[in-house]
């Protein structure tokens, strides 16, 4: 038996690399309307992007529920030394706490270590691929939760939004902030600090995003692992990328999309970086 790793869909982890690495994907839910769909299975990014721009009312995101994670769990619980539950940041999710309360109520012997990740997108997504690989590798059920939790500590996010419209529906900024964005002809810079989202600066041009974003990746060097994720701009992350490549030659860099759980607050027109540091922070 070996440790089971466990996350959610906003972890924007690549399906065949999730199933090479044994990592099982828990998904969050996408309603418009009357209809949900559940992300990553029922729909897709680029489907979402389609809605968000023909359908008249927005889209909403729920958590999985406890039952969600139950099932989830149970499903190991008999076949694994442990579980390791790495999840969106607390702090901009209820996934976290859905989580912990399945794990206190699940009625079995397997033990359940539910990690918040403090981060999102692939910043989870590379914390949840360090605690794979080591459960892949056989390691111990407390030597995987020390990896995730070191993971946690060296993963920096950083990126442009290129409207904040989609993040004032969703109510995750003020509106007004969002219109003198548009009125200005602004794009918002953000990065995570201690779990919420903080705005990082302002650029007028994506050129001068993708300089920041270089800038980023400069000052937080050595670099273990990066990943580009992007919302329909696959150019945009393909220019990155090569600018990168300039900066780390050594390392592979990927891409990877937006998922539709989190498109819904981001729109089209996204584009960041998920780094893992070298060293212990």
């Amino acid at each position: 038996m070996r440790v089971q790793v466990i996350t959610d869909s906003t972890s924007d982890i690549a399906r065949g690399l999730a199933d090479k690495l044994g990592i099982r994907v828990v998904p969050i839910y996408v309603s418009f309307g009357d209809k949900t769909y559940r992300d990553g299975i029922d729909i897709q990014s680029e489907e979402l992007y389609r809605m968000l721009e023909t359908l008249p009312m927005h889209p909403i995101t729920s958590q999985p529920s406890p039952e969600d994670f139950t099932s989830a769990y149970s499903d190991y619980a008999d076949i694994s030394d442990g579980i390791v539950s790495i999840h969106i940041s607390s702090k901009i999710s209820g996934t976290y706490n859905s989580a912990l309360l399945a794990s206190k109520t699940l009625v079995k012997s397997c033990p359940i270590e539910v990690i918040d990740s403090k981060l999102n997108s692939a910043g989870l997504g590379l914390v949840t691929i360090a605690a794979a690989r080591m459960a892949k590798s056989g390691a111990g059920f407390q030597e995987v939760i020390k990896e995730a939790n070191k993971a946690v500590s060296q993963t920096r996010m950083f990126g442009m939004f290129e409207t904040m419209k989609y993040l004032a529906r969703g109510g995750r900024i003020n509106k007004t902030i969002a219109m003198a964005s548009r009125i200005l002809n602004v794009m918002p810079l953000l990065t995570f600090s201690d779990g919420e989202i903080t705005r990082a600066g302002l650029v007028r041009t994506v050129n001068n995003g993708i300089e920041r974003i270089c800038d980023f990746v400069r000052k937080n060097m050595p670099v273990c692992e990066l990943v580009i994720v992007h919302s329909a701009v696959k150019d945009r992350a393909n220019y990155l990328k090569r600018q990168l490549e300039e900066l780390i030659p050594q390392k592979e860099i990927n891409i990877a999309e937006l998922g539709a759980g989190l498109g819904v607050h981001g729109g089209p027109g996204v584009l960041l970086v998920a780094i893992r540091r070298s060293g212990n922070s």
